[in-house]
């Protein structure tokens, strides 16, 4: 089995989509994968894809660019050469250009598409290309019931669709694992206001609709209480132009909760370490979150995880710690949850649930039954001809030859009357008869 996968990037969100994790398991099961993404050739990621074995080709399919209609007749001519059996976009600027590039495609089969909705994309002529595909992958119930919801307003036929939830590569995500004491050193030597501190770890960026004006209330109604109390966030300590935080600056300012807040940038790689040596990671999403990859792999990690009632979130900490969920939008809510967690730590027990493994064969399993059905298809099709081609000469068999007589034979009826005739008695020279009438007497 040929799967080709198309992506815009292979920086944007790695751990979300599993891109090296699925290119080496197809490879592992002795398939072909075929990667097509923006990242240039001697790029540190392709070289890692490569060298698990996948092929990989370079073709500017940036999101959101109209540059990338150039690369239609590139993208069908891989197509034309590989005939790949599935394919997989996983945004949508690359699903346009696919769909552009199959429309005079020559390949032996017309390969099966899949397409992954990793968000609550509005479902608009932008989002048509990810639904016109044979299976949908979603990677929540959040998103299946929104995308159901929109497919019926929009009128639009019935899609397969399969939900996939992300998952966590436990090896690099062990229960608890401990940040090791060189991390410890360098971190407090390069932020030592966080020693001896609670960490309040904020994973994310500061915008509106990631939800740090609730570390205003928390860090505001329990310093008292727990004057070691201190948040950590995922970002850089100023944006130039950027309003949203620039008025998260000014509050906290005000307020004199300034020294209390540290920013350690967004361009880390050590995430692992910081959700670790967490005492609680906060999940404030304003907006419905898809997936919640930071919450879960804290939840992996052993970390707590507090965050609001709603969408991915709900459906991460409901099996794995509901004590954690939060009626959204509730500060009062939000600062007890936080309270009882410093108070008295419970930490989430191990599982195997939202592992990357899972993801992986549910992926390949969504691959395999795809190519079973082409081939199914293309067996039928097959069988199909064949009968037509045995009616045909069936039928030209049945047909009488040329410059052949044929004779004409009259229809036996159904009830012959046979009629009975009375046969003269011939006489002999020896026998003496003498003819009598009917009235015995003799002539």
């Amino acid at each position: 089995m040929k799967v080709m996968r198309l992506l815009s990037s292979l920086k944007h969100d790695e751990s979300e989509r599993g891109i090296f994790h699925l290119g080496r398991a197809l490879v592992k099961n002795e398939h072909t994968s075929i990667i097509v993404s923006s990242a240039d050739e001697d790029n540190d990621l392709v070289r890692r894809l490569k060298r698990d074995g996948n092929i990989y080709h370079q073709l500017h399919v940036n999101k959101k660019s109209w540059l990338s209609l150039l690369q239609v007749s590139a993208l069908r001519h891989l197509i034309e050469k590989y005939e790949p059996d599935v394919i997989h976009v996983h945004s949508r600027t690359p699903a346009w250009i696919l769909h552009l590039a199959l429309r005079r495609a020559r390949v032996r089969r017309f390969p099966k598409l899949v397409s992954t909705m990793y968000g609550f994309y509005p479902i608009n002529k932008y989002s048509q290309a990810l639904l016109n595909v044979d299976t949908i992958i979603t990677v929540s119930d959040s998103v299946t019931q929104y995308l159901k919801k929109g497919l019926r307003i929009e009128d639009v036929d019935p899609k397969v669709i399969t939900r996939i939830y992300r998952g966590v590569d436990t090896r690099r995500y062990p229960y608890r694992h401990n940040p090791s004491v060189y991390w410890l050193r360098h971190t407090f030597a390069e932020y030592p206001e966080l020693e001896h501190k609670k960490w309040l770890v904020f994973p994310t960026v500061i915008g509106n609709e990631y939800g740090q004006e609730w570390l205003i209330d928390i860090l505001g109604n329990l310093q008292e209480q727990f004057p070691n109390i201190h948040v950590i966030i995922m970002d850089e300590d100023y944006k130039d132009g950027d309003v949203a935080h620039e008025d998260f600056r000014q509050r906290t300012n005000s307020l004199g909760l300034a020294e209390r807040i540290t920013y350690v940038g967004s361009k880390r790689n050590d995430m692992r370490e910081w959700l670790s040596a967490a005492n609680i990671v906060m999940a404030l999403a304003n907006e419905p979150e898809s997936i919640g990859i930071n919450a879960l792999q804290a939840i992996h990690l052993g970390t707590p995880v507090i965050g609001w009632d709603q969408a991915a979130f709900s459906e991460i900490l409901q099996p794995l710690y509901p004590q954690g969920l939060v009626k959204k939008y509730n500060a009062n809510a939000l600062c007890k949850a936080v309270r009882n967690q410093l108070e008295s730590v419970t930490r989430p027990e191990m599982t195997n649930k939202f592992t990357m493994r899972e993801m992986i064969e549910k992926t390949l399993e969504v691959y395999q039954s795809l190519h079973d059905a082409a081939l199914a298809e293309e067996q039928a099709e097959a069988d199909a001809i064949a009968v037509r081609r045995i009616k045909r000469s069936l039928k030209k068999a049945s047909k009488p030859a040329l410059n052949v007589a044929v004779k004409n034979i009259e229809p036996v009826a159904k009830n012959p009357k046979i009629k009975l005739t009375k046969e003269k008695s011939k006489t002999t020279d020896n026998v003496d008869t003498t003819e009598t009438t009917e009235d015995n007497q003799p002539l």
